[in-house]
């Protein structure tokens, strides 16, 4: 596939650029009227069009892409988009002023979920999380990590991790899994958190190692849910079977998650709506990721996440949707881009690079995805015309990508 007339190829990184830092985030290469050529789904080339070679230049398989800007796909590094059903009962609770803790208190938020989880079959929980994927890749959404933790029983947390993997098979991108049975305690474990913690490590993590299930493990480290020495334990346990650790950190407090996922090497510590200095100080030592979901501020509505502070401090920034049914019924990284402008004060520039060479890199797949260098994976989308790069955030109302391409072709759903 040749596409030319592009009037921007956003996001020219050089190959060996795996993660972005700090001021590098505000540094997003575009080539102006370009052209780009796909071959056996990678990129092969790219240039200007006054200087496209004559061998290429007549190729049958053209697509001409004038006033329109070619991407890289979105790299969404966190989402719970396997779930049984959706949980709108709970929206006129928020309404009404219910915070998170009040809501799971009257018997909402993860627990609910868990609760119908539990009922449904593989089938059911594959064929619903097959159209919300479909529907975020024809979003421009190239590449997703997925999270269990709606089972909070063995058999249920193996379904979950079974109907990723199916997922995988399923769909032509990149799906990176995660083992979140440190989700919230199952009401049978209210009183007896060690003895839910035993389950997860006794019980839960050897099947998963022996079916090869994980990529990640998580906890949500947070007052209420697990306390730091309990995160401590669990990820300590994941990594004696390869799982390495993904943090829900600082998302309702300051509450020392920072810290144990430093201890930990985490890959990534995500939400950080909560933070302080010490905070920052903490991952400035580290390579850990901080991955920001603002989409979720947007509709619990709690503090957004302080993304300047954190790119002041040379950290690297991602950003990813969050997609789930209680805190963040969307997966349209669109909008997430939009906010990280509108609400953190990100320039566009630092959004777009957030929100894939860094979502890759939360992923641990830049080196074949999240930005334009010739050997990497051609995943992209075609916007509308635009008249600049700014304009996607700008138009957050609006749909501006047009057409999207996974490995080297059109991806029609």
């Amino acid at each position: 596939m040749l596409i030319i007339n592009i009037k921007g190829l956003v996001g020219l990184h050089p190959k060996d650029k795996l993660v972005l830092r700090g001021n590098e985030l505000g540094n997003l290469p575009v080539l102006e009227n370009a052209w780009l050529l796909i071959e056996d789904g990678l990129i092969k080339d790219f240039g200007e069009m006054s200087s496209i070679p004559s061998q290429i230049s007549n190729l049958p398989s053209q697509v001409s892409a004038e006033g329109r800007y070619v991407f890289p796909s979105w790299c969404d590094s966190h989402t719970h988009i396997v779930f049984a059903a959706s949980r709108e009962e709970e929206f006129a609770m928020k309404i009404q002023g219910k915070s998170y803790e009040e809501i799971a208190a009257a018997g909402g938020g993860i627990l609910n979920s868990a609760n119908k989880l539990r009922k449904a079959s593989e089938d059911e929980l594959f064929e619903s999380a097959a159209v919300r994927l479909k529907q975020m890749i024809l979003q421009g959404t190239g590449a997703v990590e997925i999270k269990s933790g709606y089972g909070l029983t063995t058999e249920s947390e193996i379904k979950m991790l079974r109907v990723i993997r199916r997922l995988k098979d399923h769909f032509p991108i990149p799906i990176k899994a995660t083992f979140l049975a440190a989700h919230a305690f199952p009401a049978e474990f209210k009183n007896d958190h060690q003895g839910y913690i035993d389950l997860i490590i006794n019980e839960m993590l050897p099947v998963i190692a022996k079916e090869n299930l994980a990529d990640y493990i998580d906890v949500f480290c947070e007052k209420g849910f697990f306390s730091v020495e309990e995160t401590d334990q669990i990820l300590k346990a994941g990594a004696k079977y390869g799982l390495k650790p993904k943090i829900h950190a600082n998302q309702l407090s300051v509450s020392g998650a920072i810290e144990v996922a430093v201890a930990n090497n985490a890959i990534s510590v995500d939400h950080l709506e909560e933070s302080n200095e010490e905070t920052i100080e903490t991952l400035k030592n580290a390579d850990t990721i901080v991955t920001l979901l603002p989409s979720c501020s947007f509709y619990l509505g709690i503090p957004f996440a302080n993304a300047k502070s954190f790119i002041n401090a040379g950290l690297p920034v991602a950003l990813a949707t969050d997609y789930n049914p209680g805190s963040t019924p969307s997966g349209n990284m669109n909008f997430v881009v939009s906010l990280g402008c509108i609400k953190m004060k990100m320039f566009p520039e630092q959004a777009i690079n957030a929100a894939t060479l860094n979502g890759a890199a939360a992923m641990e797949i830049s080196v074949d995805y999240g930005s334009i260098a010739v050997g990497k994976k051609a995943n992209l989308f075609i916007t509308k015309p635009m008249p600049s790069i700014a304009y996607l955030p700008y138009s957050f109302g609006e749909n501006m990508v047009d057409r999207v391409i996974l490995n080297g072709e059109f991806y029609n759903g």
